[in-house]
């Protein structure tokens, strides 16, 4: 990937107000709240700036298919990566979803990142420690596109910069949502996709975003998504912590033990610690390499 020369001013002295502020510190890491931003636009999130990132992302770091996805998925849907550039730039007509992941590797990207967590950071730090590992993951969609029904590893905040959406999001850690099976296939490389039932969906909580409106999303909350009439562009900043981390090593450890036919409990939300678990895995993975 060839990285812009220097990062650039972007952020608004405040980007959250006060009331936003006060939520968040209250409701991290479980509860998922709504805030208000002042970031609405900005040149690096334009959509010819976004086609030039696009150009010189290496594909492994881009998702990109027809926006018209079901709900549920079985997998991953069928990428569809050539001229993705083209595609963002003409993404009102294009009928497409696009993801550029870790956008943080460009240095007025992670500047950006960086920036953005900074009104947030005691809070964060306060309840889950230290801020590890700052990404970015921005979303292109065309009118009425879906983003099917999965989950995410990391703490995360979706800002909402153009068009508007829908986020409707479930349970964390429920496996009537999400089976613990779903969770530990993921932690050993498989489809963050989940597999979909109508009578989910009374379980599920919806927020409308617009520009100007973010949502804190917590660690492995399965959810989907459906974009409005327009235009979408939405910027995702998301964090690990060590509770994050500890909860996907207790996962990839109850994959491990189930397969000698037990049936283990799962981790426990943050609070509870799952380190026991999750250094145990640490263990069998250094003397036994990374396995499935």
């Amino acid at each position: 990937m060839t990285m812009q020369s220097k990062p650039e001013a972007f952020v608004a002295d405040s980007l959250f107000d006060s009331q936003s502020r006060a939520r968040f510190a209250e409701a991290y890491p479980e509860t998922a709240h709504t805030l208000s931003h002042t970031f609405h636009t900005h040149p690096l999130m334009t959509l010819d700036a976004l086609g030039d990132l696009a150009d010189r992302l290496d594909p492994k770091y881009i998702e990109s298919n027809l926006g018209a996805q079901p709900v549920g998925v079985t997998d991953r849907p069928e990428q569809l990566l050539e001229n993705v550039g083209d595609r963002i730039r003409n993404i009102a007509t294009s009928e497409s979803w696009v993801a550029l992941r870790e956008v943080d590797q460009d240095p007025a990207y992670r500047a950006l990142l960086e920036d953005m967590l900074t009104e947030l950071r005691p809070a964060i730090e306060a309840k889950t420690g230290p801020v590890i590992n700052i990404q970015g993951f921005i979303f292109v969609t065309s009118p009425g596109g879906v983003t099917p029904y999965h989950f995410d590893p990391e703490h995360n905040i979706l800002f909402q910069l153009r068009g508007t959406k829908t986020f409707t999001q479930f349970p964390a850690g429920d496996p009537f949502y999400a089976a613990d099976e779903c969770h530990e296939r993921y932690h050993a490389g498989g489809p963050a996709e989940l597999p979909w039932r109508d009578n989910m969906a009374p379980g599920g909580h919806s927020w409308h975003l617009g520009p100007g409106d973010a949502l804190f999303v917590p660690v492995m909350a399965p959810h989907f998504v459906r974009n409005g009439p327009e235009v979408s562009v939405s910027l995702s900043v998301t964090w690990r912590s060590e509770w994050s981390y500890a909860e996907a090593g207790a996962r990839s450890f109850n994959r491990l033990v189930r397969k000698l036919g037990v049936h283990p409990q799962p981790p426990k939300r943050w609070p509870a610690s799952n380190q026991a678990k999750s250094l145990a895995f640490r263990a069998w993975r250094r003397a036994f390499g990374a396995g499935n």
